[in-house]
């Protein structure tokens, strides 16, 4: 079993990573300081894991509730339904909430377990390539508004991150290339060495060679967990975990969250970036190309949004997080693996990116 630690004080805690943790209590038993434990999960995870959990726990007072799958149930209105839930059992403050499945429900529940009675312990473990790499580790939890992406939450730190990588045989294809976007993305932050690796070894990832999957997932969270450690809520360093998603955001949001996958739109958003940054001058037209062919061979679009016009998504933009005194600041790239924060660009040349991949 691979472990990396977020070291946080107080909130440190570790991602374990290796093949049939499931149905290992004595992994998750320690972290359980009550009786009671909540369980979130939604329709399709819950026929695969939801009994090996349970009787993992054995002994404890175990509930669930079952939501629907899909971004667009990321909202306040499914979490209302999970607080109705916890109310009418009702939870104490002692009881432990665990999410059960992929970015979505890790999203969702950590905002309930930071919410309820002002916050209890949870547990992610996560089951899609995606929350393994990214979403479960350092803290973030929210829901979507109509509006905008993930524009309601907490920085809420959960107790253990399990990631078993036995559950990323059940992901279809779609769903496994999309965490892959993910795993570039880190690459192309702040480790050349690793997106070279990836350059080499993507057909054994995409084989899901065991050896090559948990090296993914455990340099995707190192690298993560350096990040973090640094600024845990996004003060600063850490909007460069942002790479592609001021994009990538805003085309979830112009279509409904329903048609893209996170990591789907997170690779467009990865290549916008790529662009803009060569249109700078900041970086060359090969290292674009090889941004490009790596997203390719992870079985992820390259192409442009056809019904999704520039000014939508540039009007969808403003609404980001990181926009300052009117400003979108950008994570663009100095080079492959270096990359900024920054609101110092050509106007011009996020307009030039923007009509040469959104052409609805």
């Amino acid at each position: 079993m691979k472990t990396v630690n977020i070291n946080l004080g107080d909130r440190s805690y570790a991602i374990k990573i290796s093949s049939g943790l499931l149905g290992k209590g004595e992994e998750l038993l320690p972290w359980i300081r009550g009786n009671q434990v909540f369980i979130v999960t939604n329709e399709v995870v819950a026929p695969l894991y939801l009994e090996k959990v349970k009787r993992a726990l054995s002994g404890k007072d175990i509930s669930e509730i079952i939501l629907a799958d899909g971004e667009q149930t990321k909202s306040l209105q499914t979490t209302e339904k999970i607080f109705d839930q916890m109310l009418a059992i009702p939870l104490d403050r002692s009881a432990t909430v665990i999410a059960l499945g992929g970015g979505v429900i890790g999203d969702m529940a950590g905002f309930a377990a930071a919410c309820y009675q002002r916050g209890v312990p949870f547990i992610q473990i996560p089951t899609t390539l995606l929350s393994q790499v990214d979403s479960s580790v350092g803290g973030k939890t929210a829901v979507n508004h109509a509006r905008g992406k993930n524009m309601i939450g907490a920085f809420y730190q959960p107790q253990l991150v399990i990631a078993d990588t036995s559950t990323l045989a059940t992901l279809d294809a779609r769903q496994f290339s999309s965490g892959i976007a993910e795993v570039i993305k880190y690459g192309m932050i702040n480790d050349a060495g690793f997106f070279q690796w990836l350059e080499k070894n993507i057909n054994a990832v995409m084989q899901q060679n065991t050896q090559a999957l948990e090296y993914v997932i455990e340099q995707s969270c190192s690298n993560k967990a350096k990040i973090v450690e640094q600024d845990e809520r996004e003060s600063g360093i850490r909007a460069l975990l942002n790479l592609g998603h001021t994009f990538g955001h805003a085309i979830e949001t112009a279509t409904g969250y329903s048609k893209w996958l996170h990591g789907e739109a997170i690779a467009l958003g990865l290549v916008m970036a790529a662009y803009m940054s060569w249109t700078q001058g900041w970086i060359s037209e090969q290292d674009v190309q090889r941004v490009i062919a790596l997203l390719s061979k992870a079985g992820l679009s390259v192409e442009p949004v056809d019904d999704v016009s520039a000014d939508e998504l540039k009007s969808l933009m403003r609404l980001d997080k990181k926009v300052q005194a009117g400003k979108v600041r950008l994570v663009l790239l100095k080079s492959i693996g270096e990359a900024s924060i920054t609101s110092d660009y050509d106007e011009s040349a996020l307009d030039a990116t923007l009509k040469r991949y959104a052409t609805g």
